[in-house]
């Protein structure tokens, strides 16, 4: 006999329901509405709560809102179920007593008040707070950041007990809580453990009373039902945790958010069917599940009687649900008197593939009667042959359109590789796999590579395929769309491909720049191997581009390692440098001031006496004191002087005896 069963604990709890009368309440007219993060997780009721003017809003808004907040425009913020975390409750605190047009509304679940009373009152310097739960749940985050002292956090009893005994300090207490909607097992287990373990801990049972009621509710309702219903948010964590639960038990179970997602396609005539639903599920949508659900079950017996009667033919095409999946073969109810069977072979022909990889109990699958064995009650059946004029005609569509599909490669053959189109053979040569000539085919194997048809007879069923026509048309098109959008001044990361004497040239992306040697390092080098070697990779900028030449011009040099930069920097006019001799000229030496920065030393300037050239007293290599004496910003010249910085220390002795 069909029957619907709704979990008596199904909807809103008693925490959800509070915030949720809380912001309705708060809902005037006069005032705006905000809440801090999601309420609560079911995306339909937040769409209600949009309409009526409520704005889900981050922490990181707030500064602007309580500026806005004024008796013209009061202000209302909701914190949401889950609770906050302490920086933001007391700033908020701070935020409405100094604005009263700024008002809070605390909507924080009592039980999650009361871990954040808990790990207040408990916690310290000399306590390790243990939490079991989710680390990147809303309140998970607001419980630890009530902690006086270290904490620790996993979903898992095992992770959460290594993470307390990995930690190098000595506490004298172990506080151990757990998320409001965890899972019973695992907190029952983590218990277990912590008191065999940890004879200094104190544990407290923080698992709502009606999280813990609703999981052992649906416990024993999927162990009586052919099907499971849970219903919540996606994000919601006490509706997993219900999902998981049920899934344990039996395989046909489902999460949906509203009545738009039912599994109608698994529903059955004569089946049992439970729903249950998060804490965060308004009332209007489970009662909208189960009536639809009803309506979809009730069916007369003599409708029962007739479809379980039903003849089935070779070559008759069924649709069944998957019932039971071993290495060899799956079970299918093909909802008449006979167990359909399909083989391994009927399945697919791609070897490396573990059907349980493919299907799992509750999945639909189309096939096509072999033989029928009234004596047994079985079909054999075969999904090949479903696939095969289905598949087919892809490829044919795909050849015609020009279309690219997947193709997983199954086997190495002479001349060239076997891919899967959807079940279809194709044959790609050795010359378009997209592989090097004379590259070994094998490390092909088992990959899944994009392809073009590129022959086909129809009559003999025979397809060749290309990897390399893809390749080149995706390089083409990345190329087309770099052109497109680069300009100057825009940075890439790219591998050096090769060097040459005069520059290094980078891979941008399926498009190469080059970096000319002048633009590799602010010093003076001979070779771009100096600097770079092939492989590396690098940080770019774009100098230059020649879109119609299809040049561009990079630099790698660093604009907070210019030369000029660093030396303005460090000194200015009539400063004393010690510097470096680097070359001789007739007229005068060059000096390093500092590394890629050069000053000129006029050769009337080396020496009170007169020289003739430089090298009388100068060589390559010496480091000697000079004075600055001018630097032009625009050509980038520092004139330097030793004859001045001599006048300087005369003037400076004469004053000091006098």
């Amino acid at each position: 006999m069909a029957e619907v069963t709704v979990a008596s604990l199904a909807g809103f709890c008693f925490g959800v329901n509070r915030a949720v009368n809380t912001v309705k309440a708060a809902i005037d007219g006069t005032s705006r509405v905000y809440t801090l993060g999601k309420l609560i997780h079911n995306p339909s009721f937040l769409m209600s709560l949009a309409d009526k003017g409520v704005k889900v809003i981050s922490a990181d808004e707030l500064d602007a809102i309580f500026d806005a907040a004024s008796e013209q425009n009061p202000t209302v913020i909701c914190t949401r179920a889950h609770g906050i975390t302490r920086e933001l409750s007391e700033r908020l605190d701070d935020y409405s007593r100094r604005n009263s047009s700024f008002k809070v509304a605390d909507c924080t679940c009592p039980y999650v008040k009361k871990i954040h009373d808990i790990v207040k009152r408990e916690t310290s310097e000399d306590t390790l707070l243990s939490v079991l739960g989710d680390e990147n749940h809303p309140e998970v985050m607001g419980i630890v950041s009530w902690s006086g002292g270290d904490y620790v956090v996993a979903n898992n009893a095992d992770e959460l007990v290594s993470l307390a005994g990995s930690a190098t300090k000595n506490y004298n207490t172990l506080i151990l809580v757990a998320q409001t909607t965890q899972n019973l097992k695992e907190w029952e287990k983590t218990q277990k453990i912590f008191k065999k373990l940890y004879t200094n801990s104190k544990i407290f049972d923080t698992i709502c009373s009606v999280t813990e009621n609703r999981q052992n509710e649906v416990l024993k309702l999927s162990r009586k039902m052919d099907m499971m219903i849970i219903i919540g948010g996606k994000d919601s964590s006490n509706t997993a945790k219900l999902f998981s639960v049920a899934k344990e038990n039996l395989d046909l179970t489902f999460l949906i958010e509203d009545a738009s997602s039912i599994p109608l396609k698994y529903v059955k005539p004569h089946m049992k069917v439970g729903i249950a639903a998060g804490a965060s599920t308004p009332g209007e949508i489970i009662q909208e599940v189960q009536n639809i659900m009803s309506e979809n079950i009730e069916k007369t017996f003599e409708e029962m009687v007739e479809e379980s009667l039903k003849p089935i033919n070779n070559g008759d095409r069924v649709t069944g649900i998957v019932t039971s999946v071993s290495d060899n073969e799956i079970h299918v109810d093909i909802g008449a008197k006979f167990t359909g069977i399909i083989t391994y072979s009927e399945l697919t022909d791609d070897p490396s593939v573990k059907l349980s990889d493919l299907y799992k109990p509750g999945d639909e699958i189309e096939a096509v009667v072999v033989k029928v064995n009234d004596a047994e009650g079985v079909a054999q059946l075969s999904k090949k042959k479903v696939d095969v004029a289905k598949n087919w005609q892809a490829v044919v569509d795909a050849h015609a359109n020009g279309d690219v599909l997947d193709a997983k490669i199954i086997e190495i053959v002479k001349g060239g590789v076997i891919g899967l189109c959807g079940g279809v053979r194709v044959f790609i040569p050795a010359s378009q796999s997209g592989l090097p000539k004379d590259a070994d085919l094998h490390e092909l194997q088992g990959q899944t590579k994009k392809v073009k048809i590129i022959d086909i007879n129809e009559q003999r069923k025979r397809v060749v395929a290309s990897i390399r026509v893809v390749e080149r048309e995706e390089s083409k098109a990345r190329k087309e769309a770099f052109w497109a959008q680069v300009e100057p001044g825009q940075q890439y990361h790219g591998e050096v491909k090769s060097l040459t004497s005069y520059g290094a040239f980078v891979d941008l992306g399926g498009v190469d720049g080059m970096v000319h040697t002048s633009e590799l390092s602010w010093k003076r080098i001979k070779h771009p191997s100096e600097v770079v070697n092939v492989g590396d990779m690098i940080d770019v900028v774009v100098k230059d581009v020649d879109k119609e030449a299809k040049r561009i011009s990079l630099t790698y040099k660093s604009p907070d390692e210019d030369p000029w930069k660093l030396f303005t920097e460090k000194y200015s006019e009539g400063d004393t440098a010690h510097v470096k001799i680097v070359s001789l000229m007739d007229f005068g030496a060059f000096a390093e001031v500092v590394p890629g920065a050069d000053g000129l030393i006029h050769v009337s300037q080396i020496s009170r006496e007169k020289l003739d050239k430089p090298s009388d007293v100068l060589k390559v290599g010496d480091e000697i004191d000079a004075k600055i004496t001018k630097i032009d910003p625009e050509t980038h010249k520092i004139s330097l002087s030793v004859k001045a910085l001599l006048d300087d220390l005369d003037r400076a002795a004469a004053d000091d005896e006098q």
